[in-house]
This record gives C-alpha cells, structure tokens and sequence, in this order.
C-alpha cells in the first residue's frame, strides 16, 4: 500500500515542477446545494490536470540508466500530457500510445510539451486497447512503462492534491469527491484523508458508462467490464488497477455513478456560468453532487475538478447530450399523410407555441399513402414532452421515438 511518507516525499519532488493548484469556494454551487462546496482546481495545473503529478513523481525515481533507455506510456490524453511534459524536464525518451479515437486537441498538447523527446503512436479505439499495445512495446524493448494509475510512485504523486487542499483550507471538510478512472488520483487523496483527515466522507465518481470500480466493490474483486462507453475519455476504463481496487475498496466512503448527460449538463453550466472550461472527467465530481444534494446541506465540500482538455469540436455533441438527459431534445420518426396541409398541420396544431423544430429530413416515401420524416424538437420545459406526444396521436400522426431506440437513432441521425 502506499504511504503518507511516500505522498510527502512526492510532494517534495514536485516543488517548482507542479502548480500547487487554487482550492475556490464557489458561490453558485454552494447556493444551489445548500453546503460550502470549494473546487480544487486541477484544471489550472500546467497540463491542465493532476496527472502531471504522477507521471513526474515516477520519472524523477527511476535509476538514470532506465531514464537513459526511456519510458513508454498508454494514456487516453492526461497522463500522456504529463508524461511528455516530465519527459522534456527530465530529458527522457518516450513513446506514448493513445486510442485513436483520441480528442486532438490532446495529441496537439502532448506533442508540445514533449517536442522532440516523445513519439505518439495512435492505436486501437479505447485505452484498454493502446494499453495492451504500449505494455508489448515496453517488454520488447525493456523500458520502464509508466503507467496511469496503478503504481505506487504514480498513486503517491496524484496524492499530493490531498496535501495541498489540507494546508489551504482553514475549516473541516465533511465530503471531498474524487473523479475515479483508472484509481490513481483516488487511491492517494484517500490515503492522505483517512491518515490526516479520517471524519471526511471520500467519495468516488465514475461515469455511469464505465463504472468499474464500483462493480468491482460490489464483487469484492477486481472486474473487467465487457463494453464501456468511451464519452468521458479521461475516465472510461474497463479494468481498474489491481493496487487502486486494494486501496479505493479500504478507504473509500461510496463510489457514484453519473450519467454522461449530467456530465455534459455540468460543463455548459460550468462555462456558461463560471467562466470554467472542463473536459468530461474534470465534470465529474461537481455532477455527483446532484446525487449526493440532500446529504451535503450545510456541510463544508470539497470537489476535485481534474481536467480542461476539452476538444471545442465536441460541443455540439456535449450539448446534444445535455438537452437529452434534461428532457428537451426529442427524435421521431414520424408518419407525414402525403396530402395538403399535412405539415402545415403538425407545425400549427401538434407542435407547441415555444417548441423549435431543430432537424428534418423526409425519408424515401415507401408507398403512395405516407412518408416518413425524422424530426428533432427541443422543448423548452420538459413536462412539455407529454402534451406533445398526446397530440401527435389525437391528430392520427404515427410516430416511432428515437431516442429510446439507440440503434435508429445512430442509423438515421448519428
């Protein structure tokens, strides 16, 4: 297991290397949840995450002949940043594997910091996938893997964050929530917590779409899932680490689940209200105060955000999955009669005075009687959804709803 001495001496090692990273109450979070909720932001971090934290504790440890050989990594985009930034500090070689479904605004970033000392090699679509690559390639060439989460000199560098949140604060913190990928960032701020702070509730925070650690908790042993989905890159893994599961299964309070939805919800809130740009993962534990809102009134909070990264060709997509987990974005396949008036006819009658037809597309006509057409509304209040349906059926408009169907969905939107 790691230690608190092993996470000091991490910190001594980072000074003047790492960002010793703001901790901000934050006046409208705490507004709407009733609590005193301060974000440690990681977000501000020199690669715009913790993960600088660890990669750089690991590098700085190895024997100059392993730093000489060089170092190879698996990363979906944080800790590759953090790799290649240590990397050029350090003066050491190395090969960084990414899914190749990777934002690229990432690849840009990681290709920056390390310049001329590191390679990206895009392989495979998931990080599971660029993991098994890069280990392959680590054992060919008998260099040191550095890997995201599950080391102890990695867990020991994210776990500084814990450290740096404990001198800054001036109160107790009831409930710090913690983003959970791979286990890394979670395994070393709970080790400082429960040594140093152990009436703080720690919770872990993973997408819904890949929620391993928590089911692994619940089997009692560590689970690979079967399919993840890939949204919330920066934390979408389908096994966590075998030392993370040891550590987060001792010392963590609850591990939640968010839907992907919520996290998109979270960033355009975020940066339409604060002025705060994050990626998916660093959504994630201000997300789960949702799910945590009536345990936290009047309660000191701290949330870890972990990451900016964000890709801005994603935000149609963000959005998209924003407005259909609030309710306000609705597909149909909807049966338009081929006679005068028809469409005339949905837009006046069926449709309500502040719902917006935001797609349309007819279909090929299947027979001379009707047409289909794909039709996207965006609601301005949710409960709006029900009046809309039951006029489509009091005006004999048969329809199939799409957003229920995924497989429809994809075929004829996505």
């Amino acid at each position: 297991m790691v230690t608190l001495q092993q996470i000091e001496e991490a910190q001594n090692a980072l000074k003047n290397i790492a960002f010793h990273t703001p901790l901000m109450k934050n006046t409208n979070i705490s507004y709407k949840y009733e609590a005193e909720v301060f974000l440690k932001r990681e977000d501000l971090q020199l690669v715009r995450s913790y993960k600088l934290r660890g990669a750089y504790n690991k590098m700085f440890h190895l024997s100059p002949e392993f730093q000489k050989k060089g170092v190879v990594c698996a990363s979906a985009g944080n800790h590759a940043q953090g790799v290649a930034y240590s990397c050029n500090l350090l003066k050491v070689k190395g090969t960084i594997f990414m899914p190749v479904t990777t934002p690229k605004q990432k690849i840009k970033q990681v290709e920056v910091f390390g310049k001329e000392w590191v390679k990206v090699v895009l392989v495979g679509d998931t990080f599971d996938d660029a993991f098994a690559e890069s280990m392959k390639f680590s054992i060919e060439t008998n260099q040191v893997f550095v890997h995201p989460f599950d080391d102890e000199m990695v867990i020991a560098g994210q776990g500084t964050v814990a450290l740096e949140v404990l001198s800054d604060i001036t109160q107790s913190i009831d409930y710090i929530f913690v983003p959970i990928g791979g286990g890394g960032l979670a395994s070393g701020v709970s080790t400082v917590f429960k040594a140093l702070s152990p009436n703080t509730k720690i919770i872990g925070v993973e997408p819904a779409g890949a929620s391993s650690m928590k089911v692994s908790i619940e089997n009692g042993v560590n689970t690979t899932l079967d399919k993840i989905d890939k949204f919330v890159d920066g934390a979408a893994v389908k096994r966590v680490g075998d030392l993370t599961f040891e550590i987060c299964k001792e010392n963590l309070d609850d591990v939640v689940s968010v839907e992907e939805g919520q996290v998109c919800s979270t960033i355009l809130t975020l940066y339409n209200e604060e002025a705060i740009v994050v990626e998916p993962a660093g959504a994630l534990t201000i997300s789960a105060l949702e799910n945590y809102k009536d345990k936290i009134k009047g309660k000191t909070v701290v949330c870890v955000v972990s990451g900016s990264n964000n890709d801005i060709m994603r935000t149609e997509e963000i959005k998209e999955r924003a407005l259909f987990f609030e309710g306000l974005k609705h597909y149909f396949l909807i049966q338009f009669p081929q006679r005068p008036g028809a469409l005339r006819t949905f837009v006046s009658d069926v449709m309500g005075p502040d719902d917006d037809i935001t797609y349309f597309q007819f279909s090929k006509k299947n027979n001379r009687e009707s047409g289909p057409a794909v039709v996207g509304i965006e609601l301005k209040r949710k409960e709006d959804f029900e009046i809309l349906c039951n006029k489509l059926a009091s005006y004999n408009f048969a329809y199939d709803y799409l957003n229920d169907n995924q497989a429809l969905y994809s075929q004829l939107i996505g």
